[in-house]
């Protein structure tokens, strides 16, 4: 392969600093990821890059930095890249470590940008919250209040303040006047830890909102500390709007988004801006994956505002390209952008969109590059094989997909470990890979048949194809070829995380204004 350039820190927080478009990229597995990296880079496993990358960097001349902590896997991502088609790639010169030497800051856990960016709203705001036992009391005494959960939906399912209603955080202001008619009603905003619950607290305020409003602190985990009882498999859920409420809620959003200087667009604007071949534009719809699902603009990702905002680098991984939001209410996505334009992205919101605009229908589909052949088997060739014994199956799944249910006797492996996997593994006569659609195995056909020298078969419709043929599942860690570093373990999560974990994970928080101002990249401002 042709040498590929490294760019400096000094050239990259310089680019960040002029508003220059930035992919700084992390190819290593989450887990590491979140132990150490710098602000605006964003985490593209070499292990999934193919599946990942055209929807995360669209633009292939975009100026992309790749980087490692010495475990080589920059350089593989580097070659991945150019085949890909990607004219502009480099080495981050001396990986994280050389970061680090050079004076960069570097930040633990994820989407910090958007986590530290609430905690400098909540400081330059004093954005109201109440403690989890002044809550509890609340609703012991039957007071006045409604508790609305800014998360995902399935986040609010695992695990609730009791009487929670699950109103995302994009929903919060077209949604609160229906569910706290009464301006006299005390509304509480919840969220796991602190930024969905500061953001969702400071936009009802912002947009003007009568009710009181303040944030439950510290969220789930600061009501699990307080040793509080959460509730489990709840499914409340906001209603419909009335066309009064919608308007109103329409004309505080848009006042809201001129303070924040967010950019209006048309949709000849946003057909142009598509054309451009030296600026990234990232086409983003807000509301629920339902209503995205029903119609949406062509082209369009769906990105519910709120997780938006809060993982902004999870889809808009070019720090300094241009978003375009779009919803069909002048609601959900100008309160989005006021955010995101605080966030120091240059934002527009689409204005006289009509019906006939949101053209497609059906989920999002992630652009991925054409799929390499591979020989297809059927479960039940699979269960025919696994019962004379000579076939080994390996599955590429996240982790704990894997861990909940696979094929009996399959390994988990990690694509980019796979030489280090397969020794773990004993040798077989041929190999069948599997994942939860056979997508992500199918990249890695010809990479076990390199490394085996056996023939490798592809399970058609992986371990998906096999549940739905109703053969036996297994569960749990039963064959762990590589360690479980695909996914960091969020102290947020679940409920089954130590009080220390959460306590840390607090602490942590409280001092990501401090660590912003040292870092000096950022280019936040709170209206």
């Amino acid at each position: 392969m042709s040498t590929v350039s490294t760019r400096s820190f000094a050239r990259i927080r310089q680019a960040l600093l002029d508003r220059e478009e930035v992919a700084l990229v992390d190819v290593r597995e989450e887990a590491p990821f979140a132990e150490a990296h710098p602000l605006f880079a964003a985490n593209i496993p070499l292990s999934k890059l193919e599946l990942e990358v055209y929807s995360r960097i669209p633009r292939r001349d975009t100026q992309v930095t790749v980087y490692d902590n010495g475990e080589g896997l920059a350089a593989r991502a580097a070659e991945r890249l150019v085949a890909l088609g990607y004219t502009q790639v480099s080495l981050l010169e001396g990986g994280l470590d050389g970061w680090r030497k050079a004076g960069g800051e570097l930040f633990i856990d994820v989407n910090v940008p958007s986590k530290a960016f609430g905690e400098l709203v909540e400081s330059e705001r004093h954005t109201p919250s109440l403690a989890a036992e002044e809550v509890q009391a609340l609703l012991d005494s039957q007071a006045d209040v409604v508790v609305l959960d800014a998360r995902r939906f399935d986040e609010y399912q695992t695990m609730s303040i009791p009487t929670g209603i699950s109103v995302p955080g994009a929903e919060l202001v077209l949604r609160a006047r229906e569910l706290a008619p009464d301006p006299a009603t005390r509304i509480i905003v919840n969220c796991a830890g602190r930024t969905r619950s500061i953001i969702g607290t400071q936009s009802l305020i912002n947009a003007g909102v009568a009710n009181p409003v303040c944030a439950l602190r510290n969220g789930t985990i600061g009501w699990t500390l307080a040793g509080q009882k959460l509730a489990h498999g709840q499914s409340r859920r906001f209603a419909p709007t009335s066309v009064a409420h919608r308007q109103a809620a329409a004309e505080d959003a848009r006042r809201v988004a001129d303070k924040a200087r967010v950019g209006r667009a048309t949709f000849a604007d946003l057909q142009r801006w598509q054309q451009e071949a030296t600026r990234t534009t990232y086409l983003f719809d807000v509301r629920t994956p339902e209503e995205f699902d029903a119609g949406h603009l062509p082209g369009a990702r769906s990105t519910p505002g709120g997780q938006l905002v809060q993982e902004t680098d999870h889809v808009a991984s070019v720090r300094g390209a241009r978003l375009v939001l779009a919803d069909d209410d002048g609601v959900r996505a100008n309160m989005s952008a006021s955010w995101l334009a605080q966030l120091g992205w240059e934002v527009y919101v689409l204005d006289g969109l009509q019906p006939t605009h949101f053209s497609d229908k059906g989920a999002w589909v992630a652009p991925v590059p054409a799929p390499p052949q591979a020989e297809l088997i059927s479960p039940q060739t699979l269960a025919e094989w696994l019962a004379h014994g000579d076939t080994v199956v390996l599955d590429f799944t996240a982790s704990a997909n894997y861990v909940k249910r696979h094929i009996p006797g399959a390994w988990w492996v990690l694509r980019a470990q796979l030489a280090e996997a397969l020794a773990n593994v004993p040798a077989a006569q041929r190999y069948v890979l599997t994942c939860g659609s056979s997508q992500l195995a199918r990249l890695a056909v010809a990479e076990v048949e390199a490394i085996t020298g056996k023939p490798v078969f592809l399970l058609q419709d992986g371990t998906t194809g096999w549940i739905n043929a109703q053969l036996p599942l297994e569960e749990g860690e039963t064959h762990l070829a590589s360690p479980r570093i695909d996914r960091y373990r969020r102290p947020y999560e679940g409920t089954d995380n130590p009080r220390e974990a959460m306590q840390a994970y607090l602490d942590w928080e409280f001092g990501l204004v401090e660590q912003l101002a040292r870092d000096g990249t950022h280019g936040f401002y709170v209206i």
